[in-house]
């Protein structure tokens, strides 16, 4: 099996509401994805709404009000979210870093690269690769905890996150004409519900230990 398989298998169960979130992570292609970016990390995602709606009141969805906050302010707004003081912290120099390096988010989302944001305190290559795909809108496959579940289960051995990634993405781009002229995706959206159908598969389907791949 390739990842262009495995692709196909979990699309086939029709795993993403593709009327309300067509491309899976809501509002993609927006600022509040690199905030949910951070606020996710040991975090349910029912609770990283919340403190989104928090920070929207507030109008702190946006790069500057952020960056010139005051970091109880917004720790005050993520509680929901867990580790809300650290998170805070993060969030506020990531944004001022934004803005001394490339002066807003539009030259940041068209310059930034992978390791830029691999200096960034509290971004390691999942966070990275999501803020590249899901709010610079570049093809980039993110990793996480449930595709090294989901791999494990079919006897795949992966010695790191970059492994994992590089046959991720061999599968789906040397067959990627199949993939467009199926469903009609281009390579970034493909690798954005390929990341969402995991997620999602895995968190209906864990099981101790592993995941239940019966249904592939």
């Amino acid at each position: 099996m390739n990842s262009k398989e495995l692709f196909f298998k979990l699309h086939n169960l029709d795993l993403i509401d593709e009327k309300r979130y067509p491309h899976w992570w809501p509002k993609h292609g927006k600022f509040s994805v690199i905030i949910g970016v951070f606020l996710t990390q040991q975090s349910k995602w029912e609770k990283v709404e919340r403190s989104l709606e928090n920070l929207e009141k507030l109008d702190l969805l946006d790069l500057e009000n952020l960056a010139k906050k005051e970091h109880w302010h917004i720790a005050q707004a993520i509680v929901p979210s867990g580790l809300y003081n650290q998170k805070a912290e993060r969030i506020r120099l990531f944004c001022n870093n934004v803005l001394e390096e490339f002066s807003d988010l539009q030259n940041f989302k068209k310059q930034v690269s992978r390791e830029w944001l691999l200096r960034q305190k509290g971004i390691g290559e999942e966070s990275a690769d999501s803020i590249l795909n899901y709010f610079c809108l570049r093809p980039s496959m993110v990793v996480d905890s449930y595709t090294n579940r989901l791999l494990k289960e079919f006897d795949f051995t992966f010695e790191s996150y970059g492994q994992i990634k590089e046959w991720l993405e061999e599968g789906i781009e040397s067959n990627f004409d199949e993939i467009s002229e199926k469903l009609g995706l281009d390579l970034i959206q493909t690798y954005m519900i390929f990341h969402g159908m995991i997620v999602e598969y895995c968190k209906n389907n864990s099981k101790r230990g592993g995941i239940d791949i019966s249904l592939l």
